[in-house]
């Protein structure tokens, strides 16, 4: 009976030695306990009752605390829960113990404009932070604006500049905002700049950078004009061509997308799906790539974020009856069938997942019940380095480069060194992977980078180190248009509109 074994972050033995990248910077609060304001330092109770301020808007006190949160590495930009409602009552439980007071509850519009909004503010950072230093006309004050002083200017620039919310209603609010949960003179200081900002993009004269002079220079311009690291611009150039470059960042800040996968192993068939969602009204569109998936559309000519079309769709039942799940076209995600999973080309026989991880594994195997799938996947809690496997998939850690549409912080959290680190990581990986592949078996290599250096070159590498392996090309498993000439998978963000994945498909000589 062939075995596949997948395994990706969690691998521990000695022959894997775990590298850390650099780690965020976590607050360590409980639900029940005080936590510290960021505006003073101050503690305050969270078991105290707090009035309800009404003339505060609810989705900009919380996009403010939340926004800090994020940056503290505490919490993240969606806020759906398993029955698609939102965590409304939690993160108006944080605005108490943050600002000291709370707003109306949250609505379903409020819920969605959080989302947006926290998304948006951080995608775009390094753009909005450029506009309010150039308001300010001094950098000191803006780096030593107090956190939540800074959110909220953020969030009205991004309303402002980015949504075209009514620009005066988005200054009254944002400065009551301001000096109720700070003081009068920081909203007299949100009041003005804010002002500023209205008159400059109603005269369409914004302080943009221009991108001009040597290869630097025009990295730092783009940088701002798309918000991304200057390091990252400055490699995409290198490899992609500026041109690409740019296509790449606008691809990354863009309105993320997802797909649907019918489980065809409850008779639910595409067809199905896509009757289901016609009734639901969620617009929709064929994978041109796989039969089993469908794409649920987004982006300027649907005037709906992703994230109410995934409550839709969470809140119709859908995925809680197992009759199809959220996965992604182009990497291997969550049992995804996916083209990754393509690429290892899984044969009728038994699926073994092992994790040294216990809650890692009862999520799949909770997953694969749902699904109908869990008499062919064994989840078996040990070591990788015991096993031996007729096919083994290495979704490896990686920077994510190929997914910031949807990881909206995750560029802000790479660095150079975490690169360098991550390849050691890989190539560990790939030398424990190695030895659990039988004699003739098949070691799939997969990241969700679009980077050589964490792909191409980390395979080559390998190949060096094991000349018992050799590339067996991926052509015969995927569409011809995600295939390199080296015979690998690859999915390019611009070119296929999916998040980007490199796999490399690796046999092992009898």
């Amino acid at each position: 009976m062939a075995q596949v074994l997948s395994f990706g972050l969690r691998i521990r033995c000695s022959d894997a030695r775990r590298t850390s990248s650099k780690p965020l910077k976590v607050a360590k609060t409980r639900p029940n306990t005080a936590i510290p304001t960021r505006s003073t330092g101050t503690r305050r109770n969270a078991n105290r009752t707090y009035g309800v301020n009404l003339e505060i808007s609810p989705h900009r006190a919380v996009s403010a605390v939340r926004l800090m949160r994020i940056e503290l590495g505490g919490a993240f930009a969606d806020l759906l829960n398993e029955r698609g409602k939102g965590s409304g009552d939690n993160e108006m439980g944080y605005v108490e113990r943050t600002l000291g007071f709370r707003t109306r509850d949250l609505d379903d519009r409020d819920l969605r404009l959080v989302t947006d909004i926290v998304g948006g503010s951080i995608r775009w950072r390094r753009y909005l932070d450029h506009l309010i230093v150039s308001l300010c006309h001094d950098s000191k004050t803006f780096r030593s604006m107090e956190p939540l002083l800074l959110q909220i200017l953020r969030i009205g620039f991004y309303e402002i500049v980015n949504l075209d919310m009514p620009p005066y209603a988005v200054v009254d609010e944002n400065v009551r905002l301001a000096k109720v949960a700070l003081r009068p003179g920081a909203a007299n200081m949100v009041n003005a700049i804010l002002r500023k900002l209205v008159l400059l993009k109603e005269k369409n004269s914004l302080p943009l950078p221009k991108l001009e002079g040597d290869d630097r220079a025009q990295a730092r311009a783009l940088a701002t004009l798309y918000s991304h690291p200057v390091w990252m611009v400055r490699r995409w150039t290198k490899y992609l061509g500026q041109e690409e470059a740019i296509k790449l960042m606008m691809w990354n800040n863009s309105e993320p997308s997802f797909s649907l996968r019918a489980n065809s192993g409850k008779g639910f068939t595409r067809a199905d799906l896509v009757m289901r969602l016609k009734m639901l009204k969620v617009p929709h569109e064929l994978s041109p790539h796989l039969d089993n998936f469908v794409r649920i559309r987004t982006g300027d000519a649907v005037l709906i974020s992703w994230i109410s079309l995934l409550q839709i769709v969470i809140q119709a039942q859908l995925l809680k009856e197992g009759l199809c799940s959220v996965q992604d076209e182009s990497a291997e995600h969550n049992l995804a069938a996916g083209l990754v999973v393509s690429v290892v080309d899984p044969q009728p026989g038994m699926v073994h997942a092992i994790d040294i991880n216990k809650g890692r594994l009862r999520i799949v195997k909770e997953t694969a019940k749902l699904l109908l799938v869990d008499d062919v996947i064994t989840t078996v809690h040990a070591d990788l380095c015991t096993f031996a496997s007729d096919k083994v998939l290495l979704d490896a850690p990686c920077s994510g480069l190929g997914v910031l549409s949807k990881r909206a912080d995750l560029r802000w959290n790479r660095s150079l060194e975490d690169m360098e680190q991550l390849k050691n990581l890989q190539d560990e990986l790939l030398d424990a992977a190695a030895i659990l592949v039988k004699p003739g078996g098949v070691l799939v290599y997969s990241t969700c980078s679009i980077d050589p250096e964490e792909n191409e070159e980390r395979v080559a590498a390998f190949l060096q180190r094991h000349p018992e392996f050799s590339i067996d090309p991926v052509g015969r498993y995927v569409p011809s248009d995600f295939v390199t000439e080296g015979g690998f998978y690859f999915s390019n963000p611009v070119k296929h509109a999916l998040d980007g994945a490199f796999a490399a498909r690796l046999v092992r000589s009898s």
